[in-house]
C-alpha cells in the first residue's frame, strides 16, 4: 500500500470509528415529537444540506491543499506537508461533529457536554492524530513526519473556521425561519 492509498483509509476509518460513530448517541433535540413529520416527497438532500456540504468541503479542500503548499514553500519536506494535509482533515471533521449535530441548533445551545460520547472520540481522535504524526512507527507506515506547533496553529484555524461558517450559516436559517414566523402570523 503506497502513502497516497493509505491516508484516505486512515482519514476514513478514524473519523467514521471515533467521530461518526460516537454521532449515535446523541439526545434527541427538545420537542422532536412534536413537530410535523417531513414531507416524503421532499429530498433528504436540500438545498441548504448542500450548501453546508459545499461549504464545509471548500474550507477541507482550501485548508489542506494550501497548508501542503504552504508547508513545500517554508522548506518541510513532503512527509511534512502530507502530515499537515491529513491533520487539516481530522481537525475540521472533529470541529464539525461539535456543530452537525443539531442541523439547526447551536453548541451553545444544545451543550457541548450533552453527548460525552463526542468528547471521548474527539479525544481519542486527537490521540491516534498525535500518534499518526509523532510516532516513529507510524511516520514509517504513513510516511508522515512530526509538525511544527505553528503548522498545528494553522490547522486549528481551519477548524475553527469551519466551525464558524456551519454556526453563522444555522443563525442566518434560524434568524430567516423566525422572520417568516413573524410576517406569517402578523
Amino acid at each position: 500500500m503506497t502513502p497516497s492509498s493509505a491516508l484516505p483509509l486512515w482519514i476514513n476509518l478514524t473519523t467514521a470509528l471515533l467521530l461518526g460513530r460516537m454521532r449515535a448517541f446523541e439526545p434527541a433535540e427538545p420537542g422532536i415529537m412534536a413537530r410535523p413529520p417531513r414531507d416524503p416527497r421532499t429530498p433528504i438532500l436540500t438545498g441548504e444540506l448542500v450548501g453546508r456540504i459545499v461549504s464545509v468541503g471548500a474550507i477541507l479542500l482550501a485548508a489542506a491543499f494550501g497548508l501542503f503548499e504552504w508547508e513545500l514553500r517554508t522548506g518541510r519536506g513532503v512527509d511534512e506537508a502530507r502530515t499537515a494535509a491529513v491533520a487539516v482533515f481530522i481537525v475540521v471533521q472533529t470541529f464539525y461533529l461539535f456543530n452537525c449535530r443539531s442541523l439547526t441548533q447551536s453548541v451553545a445551545r444544545i451543550g457541548l457536554l450533552s453527548n460525552p460520547w463526542a468528547l471521548v472520540g474527539s479525544a481519542g481522535m486527537l490521540l491516534l492524530q498525535l500518534g499518526f504524526t509523532y510516532l516513529p512507527f507510524m511516520n514509517v507506515l504513513f510516511h508522515s513526519a512530526p509538525m511544527p506547533l505553528v503548522s498545528w496553529l494553522w490547522v486549528v484555524l481551519a477548524g475553527l473556521i469551519a466551525f464558524l461558517v456551519v454556526g453563522a450559516e444555522k443563525w442566518m436559517r434560524h434568524r430567516d425561519a423566525r422572520r417568516t414566523r413573524v410576517a406569517a402570523g402578523a
